[in-house]
């Protein structure tokens, strides 16, 4: 678990760092300008990043399943060899999946103004410059899309099924708290993600409205990347404790 939640510490810091210092300069700074090829090499890692941490979603999801259904046999099947290559390959699927969207979108021509109503280079925003046909392109992001969303978000709900269903036989009710507990950090945290990404990206360009994307992109970007340490370590006793000592609650956690 911890090996998955440092690998999503890591995609959280380099996610919004990829975005949100050029934002900033941009709000003291007259000069609000980014050049083509900056541009297309910050929508690419936006994107890489975001595709990695979809899949690594699915991936702690699996681990939660085996750790509380097969707890016994937890450490013969997520061995160290699996966690690694899990995170491997959820990497390699988001360099491929974002070169796919990012040629796509940068092979159309565009006629200008070249202003992007958007506080970062993100596809959808980028699109509604191109004085070309993108039908093409919404049927490639709502296919890339149903495949890296909803496929990690049914597996996940599959895992989560099972998981419910395990902890309904755990006796103890201590037992199934500490289980409810350890799960539901992880359902809160996908979410927050996975949620407005499916509202930004599956949908046809001609649905799309600047102001809205920009509340969207927002959260994802940044609300959830700066959420994600504080509901994970809320599962941390001594976390808990300092927090409930700081809003004047002295209780004892259990």
């Amino acid at each position: 678990m911890y090996f998955f939640l440092s690998t999503l510490s890591v995609l959280d810091l380099s996610y919004a760092t990829t975005t949100v210092p050029q934002m900033l300069v941009h709000l003291v700074n007259k000069n609000k300008t980014i050049c083509y090829v900056g541009c297309v090499v910050q929508m690419y890692i936006f994107l890489t990043l975001g595709i990695t941490e979809t899949c690594i979603f699915a991936a702690m999801a699996y681990d939660r399943y085996v750790a509380i259904c097969y707890p016994l046999y937890y450490g013969v099947q997520m061995s160290q060899t699996l966690c690694v290559l899990l995170a491997v390959s959820s990497a390699l699927c988001g360099l491929i999946c974002a070169l796919v969207y990012t040629v796509f979108a940068m092979n159309l021509p565009y006629c200008g103004p070249n202003e992007i109503n958007h506080f970062f280079c993100e596809i959808p925003a980028v699109l509604k410059l191109t004085c070309a046909d993108t039908s093409l392109n919404d049927q490639v992001n709502f296919i890339l899309g149903f495949i890296l969303l909803l496929i990690p978000l049914s597996l996940i709900l599959a895992s989560y099924i099972h998981i419910f269903v395990s902890i309904l036989r755990i006796r103890s009710t201590q037992g199934q708290m500490k289980a409810f507990s350890t799960c539901a950090s992880h359902v809160t945290v996908v979410t927050m993600f996975c949620i407005p990404c499916m509202i930004m990206y599956m949908r046809p360009g001609s649905e799309a409205f600047p102001e809205n994307d920009q509340k969207l992109a927002l959260f994802y970007n940044v609300i959830s990347a700066f959420l994600n340490p504080i509901i994970y370590s809320l599962r941390n006793k001594d976390v808990k404790r300092a927090f409930l000592k700081l809003i004047g609650m002295s209780e004892d956690i259990r």
